[in-house]
């Protein structure tokens, strides 16, 4: 085949669904419907929305991880990365994210903080737990980031694009998440606990921004299949791209503004 013919074969779809991405959207499912489970129990219950012991927490990060869970699996279907590979890692995202989801949600029933709290052994293992499953997590977001931009993902017009800058994105998702930890854990040891809940709120708005990016902008690439040519759907994802990193620009703006 000669070299004219080859740069016209169209690159490879997505990857087959296997039995870990059908996990992963089982597990993504159940752990939305803990969210807005614990969203009743707010509604029945009340209580405080914000603050370190809340209901808020066990609803936002149900339904969080989950709908990231289920994006996550389907989106690296695009990502150039051997089938096996990628099974792990979805394997170990889904698990890490059950355990991040558990721990918020067993210490919201025990009525303490979840995170920065080490005032009792159980407490510190919990606390100690999430910040683990914390370090798995950008591990393995990162090595499906690093797959994206090693080699061009496959998919419809502007699906490329709209990985990269979602997985782009959602690692300054997770830098600013490690810094809240940091900045916590330092506050926390110099015997300011309550001060570790209120250091980390300057970065909030930005962490939770820009963690669905990758959510957001791959969806709006396969919504964008239609009649137009293929660059014009590409124009379309750049301007949602954009439009994204300013309000994630906007989000860090207002946490400062308002922390």
């Amino acid at each position: 085949m000669s070299a004219t013919a080859a740069a016209v074969v169209p690159p490879p779809g997505r990857l087959p669904v296997r039995g870990a991405e059908r996990a992963a959207y089982a597990v993504g499912a159940a752990l939305i419907v803990s969210g807005l489970f614990h969203l009743g129990v707010f509604a029945v219950d009340g209580g405080p929305w914000d603050g370190p012991v809340s209901w808020r927490k066990p609803f936002t990060f149900g339904v969080s991880f989950g709908l990231t869970l289920i994006a996550l699996a389907r989106v690296t279907s695009y990502v150039r990365i051997g089938e096996r590979t990628r099974s792990t890692l979805l394997a170990l995202f889904a698990a890490d994210c059950v355990l991040e989801v558990a721990g918020i949600t067993v210490q919201a029933w025990r009525h303490v903080p979840s995170h920065f709290n080490v005032e009792t052994p159980v407490n510190a293992a919990v606390a100690m737990s999430l910040a683990v499953g914390g370090a798995l997590l950008v591990v393995v977001l990162t090595a499906f980031a690093v797959a994206a931009f090693r080699t061009r993902p496959a998919g419809p017009a502007g699906m490329p694009l709209a990985l990269r800058a979602g997985f782009a994105l959602l690692l300054v998702g997770l830098l600013s998440g490690a810094a809240m930890i940091a900045r916590g854990v330092v506050d926390t040891r110099t015997g300011d606990q309550q001060a570790a809940y209120h250091s980390t709120g300057a970065l909030k708005p930005l962490h939770a921004v820009s963690l669905h990016a990758v959510l957001v902008l791959p969806a709006l690439a396969w919504l964008a299949r239609t009649p137009w040519s293929e660059s014009v759907r590409r124009r379309i994802v750049l301007a949602a791209v954009w439009a994204y990193a300013a309000a994630a620009v906007g989000a860090l703006g207002w946490g400062l503004a308002t922390a």
